[in-house]
C-alpha cells in the first residue's frame, strides 16, 4: 500500500494538452452550431419580429414529405 502511495505522489500533473484541447474546441463548435440552429428556428415570444444577425447563414427547410411514392 505504502508502494502505490508513493507512486501516486510522484506522478505529477501531467494532463495530455490535447484533451485539453479539444474539450475546448468542442464547446465552440457546440455553442456556434447551436447558435445557428436556435436563429434559424421559430422564434420564442417576444422574438418575432427580430431580425435575424448577418452572421447567422439562413437554413432552408426541405418542404418534402419523409415518405416517397414508389416509382412505376
Amino acid at each position: 500500500m505504502h508502494l502505490l502511495m508513493e507512486v501516486a505522489a510522484n506522478t505529477g500533473h501531467n494532463f495530455p494538452l490535447a484533451f485539453t484541447a479539444v474539450y475546448i474546441v468542442g464547446f465552440i463548435a457546440a455553442v456556434g452550431i447551436g447558435s445557428i440552429a436556435w436563429y434559424n428556428s421559430k422564434r420564442p415570444a417576444g422574438w418575432e419580429s427580430k431580425d435575424r444577425p448577418d452572421f447567422v447563414p439562413k437554413v432552408e427547410a426541405d418542404d418534402k414529405s419523409s415518405t416517397s411514392e414508389p416509382k412505376s
